[in-house]
């Protein structure tokens, strides 16, 4: 099979929010968490300096507040924020309930210090 699916509410929730997707769909390069946040809900604050991923979290639902490195960033519907592995970061979520997708994966990079995507085709 060239593909694998998985409906994350059938993925054991961790932490009262996450659902882990990576493990389910076997992924080797990317991480994959759905975050459905609870009204008053906080993530842990955390940083990915020892993994070197970096993070994109991407707000599909309500509103929330991303704390980065002490700077609280508002985040409403549609909104993404990219986070580099060595700063801290902390979800607080306000009244209501939200929902994130958070896409993590290494740094890409080689050895002669060149950080450029290698794209192709579609880059989107």
């Amino acid at each position: 099979m060239s593909y694998r699916k998985v409906n994350y509410e059938d993925v054991d929730q961790v932490s009262s929010a996450m659902h882990f997707l990576s493990e389910p769909l076997e992924t080797e390069q990317v991480g994959v968490t759905v975050a459905r946040c609870d009204p008053d809900w906080k993530s842990k604050p955390h940083d990915h300096t020892d993994n070197d991923h970096e993070e994109v979290y991407v707000l599909i639902e309500g509103e929330a507040t991303v704390v980065v490195d002490d700077d609280p960033v508002e985040m409403e519907t549609g909104d993404a924020l990219w986070l580099p592995p060595e700063c801290t970061r902390q979800i607080r979520n306000g009244d209501r309930e939200s929902a994130f997708v958070l896409v993590s994966a290494p740094s890409i990079g080689d050895e002669n210090g060149d950080d450029e995507w290698p794209l192709s085709g579609f880059a989107g």
